[in-house]
């Protein structure tokens, strides 16, 4: 079991480093000041990406924080209508 996880790890690995190669090549392959607005442009989009991801989440936070005040709300309303209601 060990050996087989180890072979997995390796294959992994060599995955890992071609592709990192490819990326190597990629950024070589380009003038040094094109390569570098590109990765700062590609950081700057990808903050961007996350502070929308970030906000999104906030939101999502908010409202389920608002659908449960609103459900105990709701509840605490129905207990004291049907509590108030005369008995037949």
């Amino acid at each position: 079991m060990e050996q087989a996880r180890n072979s997995a790890k390796e294959v992994v690995d060599a995955v890992c480093n071609g592709l990192n190669q490819i990326g190597d090549i990629s950024f070589a392959i380009m003038p040094k000041d094109i390569a570098h607005a590109l990765a700062d442009l590609k950081k700057a989009v990808l903050s961007q990406i996350r502070s929308a991801v970030d906000f999104e989440m906030d939101w999502i936070d908010g409202r389920v924080a608002g659908g449960d005040k609103l459900r105990e709300e709701w509840k605490a309303k129905c207990e004291h209508q049907s509590s108030s209601e005369p008995a037949a």
